[in-house]
């Protein structure tokens, strides 16, 4: 009974479904209904695959994250232009007598391989002339302080390599910025090479000289002016990434403006660099007044060495003379352009920019004129190397702002 019950409803249904069947054939509006829906499914999916395709990298979230790492990046390389200027401050920055890339990484760690290290350091002359007196806990000392800068620099080159091998491999890059972080990351290890090449003259015997054992002042301008190199291209290049352009009305005053504010950035980069040399010569300590020098206002010794333009890279009078007239020149161009920004109409952060500048440049001007006059105080002279930076980024943030947008 249960199966002749079962056999009945399977043969009705397959007769119900045949009657389907034959009825859907003989029903045109059910397949146009059916081929119109086949349709727009395809059209839908079609869309879905183009949206995709348009949300492709590099496009404004790539560039957001791109900028915000340029600017960490700056950010170190600001930490490594402080510590390195503590290190040359405190007289750090002979005490490691060799490099290694990867071996100098481990520090000394028992008392043997403290001694050893200390018995390299003993055959320099920096040793020999002004440290022969010097502990073992004040060699340590030292030899932190430089290790500490050399592995902040490696904590650099890592920051701007490795994420630069992900994003390239995830095409975030343009074919204009792989050209700009390619040579960003070659600049981080030409910086590397250039400090060993500085301390190495540091390192060498000098039987002709009885002046204190110092890095060369050129090799020194050139590691400072190679580091405030990269870090102006970081922080550049970050800004525009990050910043939206201003729509400025073009005019011809807002042209002056730009051009006043590039001619008072390059100012203000000179005169820190400019600072390297006071620091290679110990120039801060010859005329400790102001703002006469001594009893004059040029000092009798200015181009005391021959030939005359010697002086201007190896005499720490004419030295400390030209950092003081590129600090002045400065602070009154800072302010020239201030002046001048305030009789046009420009953005609110424009005008923040030129504004924050203007208050930094007086502010350093005073850190200056204080380190000079308290015989440069390790903390002051510090904050005043660290103050050039400031005011190097807030010239750079003003340029960023006042850029022209391409069209």
């Amino acid at each position: 009974m249960l199966l002749s019950s079962l056999r009945t409803s399977v043969l009705g249904g397959c007769r119900n479904v045949g009657k389907g069947l034959q009825q859907s054939n003989r029903s045109p509006p059910l397949r146009h209904w059916l081929l119109k829906r086949g349709q727009s499914t395809i059209t839908a999916e079609a869309g879905a695959t183009s949206t995709q395709a348009a949300v492709s990298v590099p496009n404004v979230a790539t560039n957001r994250i791109l900028g915000r790492w340029l600017i960490g990046c700056s950010g170190l390389v600001v930490g490594a232009v402080v510590l390195g200027g503590v290190t040359r401050l405190t007289e750090s920055g002979l005490s490691m007598v060799d490099w290694h890339l990867v071996r100098e990484m481990k520090p000394p760690q028992t008392q043997a391989e403290w001694e050893a290290e200390f018995a390299k350091y003993q055959q320099f002359p920096e040793f020999k002339i002004m440290n022969h007196d010097m502990t073992l806990p004040e060699f340590k000392f030292i030899f932190f302080m430089e290790w500490g800068h050399r592995m902040w620099g490696r904590l650099v080159g890592l920051a701007y390599v490795l994420p630069t091998i992900y994003f390239w491999k995830r095409g975030y890059f343009t074919r204009s910025m792989k050209g700009r972080v390619l040579g960003l990351c070659g600049f981080v290890f030409f910086q590397g090479l250039l400090g060993w090449y500085m301390v190495k003259s540091g390192l060498e015997e000098k039987p002709e000289s009885y002046d204190v054992p110092r890095v060369s002042q050129y090799r020194l301008s050139a590691h400072l002016g190679s580091a405030l190199l990269l870090y102006c291209a970081s922080l550049w290049t970050g800004l525009t990434l990050l910043l939206p352009p201003q729509k400025l009305v073009e005019t011809r005053r807002l042209a002056q403006l730009r051009r006043f504010a590039k001619g008072t950035g390059g100012l203000v980069f000179l005169t820190a660099l400019s600072g390297a040399f006071v620091a290679g010569l110990d120039a801060g300590l010859v005329y400790n007044s102001f703002p006469k020098m001594g009893e004059n206002w040029i000092p009798d010794d200015l181009l005391a060495f021959s030939p005359a333009l010697k002086n201007f890279f190896e005499n720490p009078t004419t030295v400390q003379f030209d950092h003081r007239i590129l600090a002045v020149s400065s602070l009154t161009a800072i302010t020239g352009l201030y002046m001048f920004s305030r009789r046009m109409r420009l953005p609110k952060r424009a005008k923040i920019a030129i504004s924050l500048l203007t208050a930094m440049a007086y502010g350093q001007v005073a850190l200056g004129i204080s380190t000079l006059l308290l015989y440069v105080p390790t903390p002051l002279a510090a904050t005043h190397q660290s103050g050039s930076v400031a005011l190097l980024t807030l010239a750079i943030w003003v340029l960023a702002e006042l850029r022209k947008v391409a069209k």
